[in-house]
């Protein structure tokens, strides 16, 4: 009797039948996640490919609209005071924000040493086996 997807009736084996038919299943199984990371794992790495097209595409237009922008304010601003002066607060505003975007990043960055490695957890990890498997 054939049962669907190419799988066998099993209800007649013995236990020793199926036991011997573990390691291929097992092989299998394997074989499968590893199929199937793989194609998970291209079909993630297209889709951030064209996200990071979009990402990138916005930023271009950001780049460009941000001097019309600056421009817009100082002429907005100089209607109330002198024309150098709107430039001049929108020049220190501007350094100012990198400033603090800056700091913000290095912050990041110190957080980021500071996380455990995995690398490092697994050499430990291995480190307790081994110390453990030495005490027997």
């Amino acid at each position: 009797m054939s049962t669907p997807r190419g799988f066998r009736d099993r209800r007649e084996a013995s236990l020793l039948t199926l036991v011997g038919e573990l390691p291929e299943l097992v092989k299998n199984l394997i074989t499968a996640e590893i199929d199937a990371a793989k194609k998970w794992a291209t079909r993630t790495g297209k889709d951030a490919g064209v996200v990071g097209l979009w990402f990138v595409l916005a930023l271009f237009v950001l780049f460009w609209t941000l001097p019309a922008i600056g421009a817009f304010t100082v002429i907005g601003l100089s209607s109330w005071m002198a024309p150098w002066l709107a430039a001049l607060i929108l020049v220190v505003l501007g350094l100012l924000l990198v400033v603090i975007f800056a700091l913000l990043g290095m912050l990041r960055v110190k957080r980021m040493k500071n996380r455990e490695n995995p690398a490092k957890a697994i050499k430990a990890d291995a480190q307790i086996v081994k110390d453990v498997a030495d005490e027997f």
